[in-house]
């Protein structure tokens, strides 16, 4: 079931995301959701707290459209591991109509657990890297514009306003 993408500035976006306890039927309807979603938005990415559930699972597939799906799910991730720089344009499904450059880390590697609850590793740069790095900032309450020069975030939150107004 494709799911209704909450956009900024709700507040549901800024709240830390609770651990998942246990995986069950819900789990497994959430995500199933979730990659559904993500591939109707056209979206790389896309964190459970972007769909009002506050649980810290994020799914993500960076394969180009014409490639076959790669879905990679991660519940409780965490990062054990960052290095290097990055410096690359991002876009959001919650911050529709906008994109920034936005400073992250080169190279990620992050411990998860998949749908049967077996601990995964993933070990990734460029666009993966980056990926993780925005959707593990959901699950934090941390939106991509939060990265951004406090003179940038002012000038986004203006446009967003403008926008907002206008409808």
């Amino acid at each position: 079931m494709i799911r209704k993408i909450l956009t900024y500035p709700d507040p549901v976006l800024k709240k830390k995301a609770a651990p998942v306890t246990v995986i069950n039927e819900a789990t497994r309807e959430l995500i199933r959701d979730m990659a559904e979603t993500m591939y109707d938005a056209q979206g790389v990415g896309l964190a459970a707290p972007q769909v009002g559930v506050s649980q810290r699972v994020i799914v993500i597939d960076v394969s180009q459209r014409e490639e076959r799906p790669e879905l990679i799910v991660c519940i409780n991730p965490v990062f054990v591991h960052t290095e290097g720089e990055s410096y690359e344009e991002e876009g959001c499904l919650s911050v529709p109509k906008y994109a920034a450059n936005v400073h992250r880390h080169a190279k990620v590697v992050v411990k998860a657990l998949n749908l049967d609850g077996e601990e995964v590793t993933y070990r990734a740069e460029g666009l993966l890297a980056i990926a993780f790095q925005h959707e593990i900032d959901h699950l934090d309450g941390i939106l991509f514009v939060d990265h951004l020069s406090p003179l940038k975030r002012e000038m986004f939150k203006k446009k967003y306003r403008r926008m907002a107004e206008e409808g």
